[in-house]
């Protein structure tokens, strides 16, 4: 890190953190040397791989094209994040039961998008599945154990009916409510 630095203060995970940071060092690089949270991959360096996947104030953004410093003031959700608060653990268990997870250098990246989908497009077809995810290099498993993935888990939260996924939200945030 260089001498000069700027103090950032961020939530990450629901989690304040005030750390001081190079102003040129990617939002990735921080979460990953700094916090300690691996999830997120580097891959590219160029936002065109996908496996630096992070939600900046609730939008899905690549960590690799964020500065630290942009984080100021605002809320950081990675992978790990993600899968602590329970509700996604559908999609990792179908990740699993498909093989869509071969060497899982992108799964980080593919959960992030695909919980994306499954948030904002519960009656999603397997085409707009394709497109969610397409921001995403994947070299290992050829993309259909994903897809098929995610169409499972999209048409078990359909059959069990809207309260899946508004009860997986509420544990996610910590409420204490029950369904």
């Amino acid at each position: 890190m260089s001498d000069f630095t700027r103090t950032i203060h961020l939530t990450v995970n629901g989690e304040a953190h005030r750390c001081k940071v190079a102003p040129r060092q990617h939002l990735v690089d921080f979460l990953r040397e700094d916090l300690g949270l691996t999830g997120s991959h580097l891959g590219c360096e160029h936002g065109v791989c996908g496996a630096c996947t992070v939600r900046l104030d609730g939008r899905v953004v690549r960590g690799c094209l964020v500065l630290a410093v942009q984080a100021d003031g605002r809320s950081v959700e990675t992978v790990e994040g993600l899968s602590e608060g329970g509700s996604v653990r559908d999609l990792q268990d179908a990740f699993v039961a498909r093989n869509a997870l071969q060497c899982g250098y992108c799964t980080p990246g593919m959960l992030m998008a695909a919980a994306e989908l499954l948030e904002t497009r519960p009656d999603a077809t397997r085409d707009e599945v394709r497109v969610a995810i397409s921001g995403n290099y994947c070299r290992c498993t050829g993309y259909q154990a994903i897809v098929d993935a995610v169409c499972d888990v999209l048409a078990r939260r359909k059959a069990a009916g809207a309260e899946a996924p508004v009860t997986a939200a509420v544990v996610s945030i910590g409420a204490g409510a029950r369904p």
